[in-house]
């Protein structure tokens, strides 16, 4: 038997491991994402006490919770403080993201 099928497979399965790798990193992760824009309208907002925070750490992670105003998946990210006490349930605005990483929120008024 010749060796030239498994070596035929064993690249193609290299191939695929660094396929997914990539896509992984770049739409999951944020590595090298690029930076979108979005309509959104605040749907909710969360704030999660952190049990292993460190002294001189936040204590607690914010969450905001938005829908595309032209359709499209509910998302979330995390924010800071500022942002989370600043934004209310309902607010529309421009969200500027990369990945899952929240940039900027421009409030529209």
């Amino acid at each position: 038997m010749t060796l030239t099928p498994f070596l035929i497979l064993a690249v193609l399965l290299l191939l695929a491991v660094a396929s997914f790798s990539l896509i992984y990193r770049r739409h999951l992760a944020g590595t090298n994402a690029v930076e979108r824009q979005l309509v959104v309208q605040i749907l909710d907002k969360q704030s999660i006490t952190l049990s292993d925070a460190q002294p001189g750490q936040e204590s607690e992670a914010y969450w905001v919770f938005v829908q595309p105003l032209k359709g499209g998946p509910k998302r979330e990210f995390q924010v800071g403080p500022h942002y989370f006490h600043a934004l209310t349930p309902g607010d529309q605005g421009t969200l500027t993201y990369r990945g899952q990483q929240f940039l900027h929120f421009a409030l529209k008024r």
